[in-house]
């Protein structure tokens, strides 16, 4: 198989599909990649690299495109990538369709095999594995730069996270237990903030009151206990995720207007359209805005500000399940595993993930039965 990977063109997004070791792995397994040249400027990969691994360097994406089998990428295609998608070409990627009707048109009109990582789900259908490491470090970013953001020349409130002795520490709230809420929580309590968790999942709750003990509250999720709790917060991380599907908007603009002016609020669900009602998406070139006062922190890349982290840890993560598609083609692949399967999201003009169907209110085919 051509395995191809292109450059990131999403703003400020600078890591890159394969690594030169994940390339190694395609290339001693008999098939070709290919790659544009600059593709790993981001983390300090040359085309030389590439090349030393095996890869061989083209000069524009359109040529990546034309002659590539399965097209490996990390953000989602922007238009002009959908554009260039082939009919039967396989795309594996992060896709996030829930909040992006456009897009996910764009790759129907395409007739490719769209596969999305924040789908594809571990063994026995639990987790999401492709999705838990940027998860991971998202959730460890938004206590950075919350924390950051809380600084008084930078518009916040001027409290620090971990306050003073004798001086109170500053109050964070996390909506979500999830594997970016824990990590949220995990730095959070590491630089002494006065922490709660809110989560929905009795089992999920009884998790976190393990791991974290007297450390953090765990509180029961509820509308009263996120009113409750975010109107006292500093800093609010907005950690909710349902797999596939648009984030509920769990903070009204009317919370936010009453929350004291200089908080802070970090949307980690703005992937999904955010789960604060004020949200919109930033970039990092423009990372927040003020609505009634508040701080929002909005990102809808944050893994990408540490690229060399999170180009590393996401292909540790897809590297197995690429090789699969790779070696075996999609339909023998996703027929062999149910948990890629799980990962298919558009298939030859049709949406075949459900809670993607019902959150832009298209038709909905079920996967099995474009990849028999």
């Amino acid at each position: 198989m051509i395995v191809g990977v292109p450059k990131e063109i999403k703003a400020q997004e600078h890591r890159v599909g394969l690594v030169p070791a994940s390339v190694r792995e395609f290339t001693s397994r008999g098939h070709e990649v290919i790659v544009e040249t600059g593709c790993g400027a981001g983390i300090n990969f040359t085309d030389s690299d590439y090349e030393a691994a095996g890869a061989k360097v083209l000069g524009t994406a359109k040529e990546i495109f034309d002659q590539a089998d399965m097209i490996i990428k990390v953000k989602e295609p922007q238009a002009i990538e959908c554009e260039m998608l082939r009919e039967d070409q396989v795309l594996f990627t992060y896709l996030h369709l829930a909040a992006d009707k456009e897009q996910a048109l764009g790759l129907m009109k395409s007739k490719s095999i769209a596969i999305a990582y924040e789908t594809v789900t571990g063994p026995n259908g639990k987790g999401l594995p492709l999705l838990a490491p940027m998860s991971e470090i998202a959730g460890r970013l938004s206590i950075q730069v919350g924390g950051a953001y809380l600084l008084k020349h930078l518009g916040g409130r001027g409290r620090l996270i971990g306050g003073s002795p004798g001086v109170e520490a500053a109050k964070v709230t996390v909506i979500g237990g999830g594997v970016s809420g824990l990590n949220a929580a995990r730095m959070a309590v590491g630089m002494d903030a006065d922490v709660t968790i809110l989560e929905k999942g009795h089992d999920q709750i009884r998790v976190l009151d393990e791991y974290f003990g007297n450390t953090a509250r765990v509180i029961q999720s509820s509308q009263d206990s996120i009113e409750r709790y975010v109107l006292d917060s500093d800093l609010v991380i907005g950690a909710v995720l349902i797999p596939g599907a648009s984030a509920p908007k769990l903070v009204s603009e009317e919370m936010i207007k009453e929350m004291r002016p200089g908080s802070v609020l970090v949307d980690i669900a703005i992937d999904q359209g955010g789960c604060f009602e004020t949200s919109k998406a930033t970039t990092h070139g423009d990372p927040v805005y003020n609505v009634h006062d508040v701080i929002h922190y909005c990102v809808a890349n944050m893994p990408g500000a540490v690229p060399v982290t999170s180009a590393q840890a996401l292909n540790n993560a897809v590297l197995p399940y690429a090789l699969e598609l790779a070696n075996k083609g999609w339909q023998q692949a996703l027929s062999d595993n149910p948990a890629l399967m799980e990962g298919l999201n558009v298939c030859k003009g049709e949406i075949t993930y459900q809670s993607v169907a019902e959150s832009l209110d298209l038709d909905y085919v079920a996967p099995q039965k474009l990849a028999a």
